[in-house]
């Protein structure tokens, strides 16, 4: 069953976010058949899966190790280590909640009026690994590109802990018909393994891979300029990446991290993307921006300061098997001019 209601928000009017997203502003999307989506048990060799740390061993990529390693315990403990216990039966209830489409009207007098009524594809956060199957990923792909954006914007994580299954996500994601392009910026999880051989496969695919960089497309005799940024843990570092991509003239930016929106608004940049959080993955009934991302100011749905917006969608995967008030999502944004 399908269910739509849109809402606008025009920048520099007061709407709080649970207005913004608590009260089912999306169509609900529910597959029929989950059997056919088990979960990936098979081992594949991984990297660094010796205990030994190699002597020749650089100490970047000695710190890069140690990092994987405590994401692949953290993994164990709260990703696929509940599953387990349970016998399979708590991730199974957990891809079975599937996802929604959530559509977003947003209007700014700094988005370029030539681009009214651009529709942007939002995508985030596949996690694809043992909890998330390639087959989850691909529907929600699909299911992006039955929507015919006119722009795909990916916010990172596409992996969970490395690459293996990435390729049909990344493949399926070029395809997509979009006429003013496909982008993507890497996330945590994408850095911990081969961020190299990711964004080989994005490029590979048609996606335009952005690291601290812009992109102008021109359409119609107009510009839209297309930024994003890698991923950072602090805002500080962000505001760094954020400075080096967009220069004096961005009207959309893309980051992992929705801290980046602090040095977006500074700059005037009009539209910012971002994911990452999971909205929490927990939050309170009507309260989406009450929930466990706890480190995070902004952590789930639409916000606005000084003409500039920013939308941190929930994504598509997880990295624990649960979800409490906190769908996993496809954000469809419509972006007007709203004139001064």
């Amino acid at each position: 069953m399908w269910v739509a209601c849109p809402y606008v928000v025009a920048i520099g009017k007061q709407a709080s976010v649970a207005e913004l997203i608590g009260h089912g502003n999306c169509r609900s999307f529910f597959p029929h058949n989950r059997s056919r989506l088990p979960l990936l048990r098979k081992h594949h060799p991984r990297p660094y899966d010796s205990l030994a740390m190699p002597r020749t061993a650089t100490k970047e990529r000695r710190a890069k190790i140690r990092r994987y390693r405590r994401a692949r315990i953290r993994h164990f403990l709260f990703t696929t280590g509940p599953d387990r216990l349970s016998g399979g039966r708590v991730g199974r209830r957990h891809l079975a909640q599937g996802f929604v489409v959530r559509e977003i009207e947003i209007a700014s007098p700094l988005w370029p009026a030539e681009f009214d009524g651009l529709r942007i594809g939002h995508i985030s956060d596949f996690h694809v690994g043992e909890l998330h199957p390639v087959d989850q990923c691909l529907e929600a792909v699909e299911c992006l590109a039955a929507n015919e954006p006119d722009l795909v914007a990916c916010t990172g994580d596409v992996v969970d802990l490395d690459t293996t299954y990435a390729g049909p996500i990344v493949a399926a994601l070029g395809r997509i018909k979009a006429p003013l392009g496909k982008f993507l910026v890497l996330g945590n999880h994408d850095e911990l393994h081969d961020p190299e051989t990711l964004t080989g496969m994005a490029l590979e695919s048609g996606l335009t891979a952005l690291s601290n960089e812009a992109v102008e497309i021109n359409h119609n005799g107009a510009q839209l300029v297309v930024a994003g940024i890698e991923w950072a843990t602090s805002a500080v570092k962000c505001a760094s990446y954020v400075d080096r991509a967009c220069g004096q003239l961005a009207h959309l930016l893309l980051s992992h991290n929705p801290k980046a929106f602090l040095r977006a608004t500074d700059l005037g940049i009009a539209v910012t993307l971002a994911g990452h959080t999971h909205g929490g993955q927990v939050a309170l009934k009507n309260r989406p921006n009450a929930n466990l991302a706890i480190s995070q100011r902004r952590s789930a749905g639409l916000f606005q300061s000084n003409g500039s917006a920013l939308y941190v969608t929930t994504g598509i995967g997880a990295w624990f098997p649960l979800r409490v008030n906190c769908p996993a999502e496809i954000a469809i944004i419509t972006v007007r001019h709203q004139p001064a």
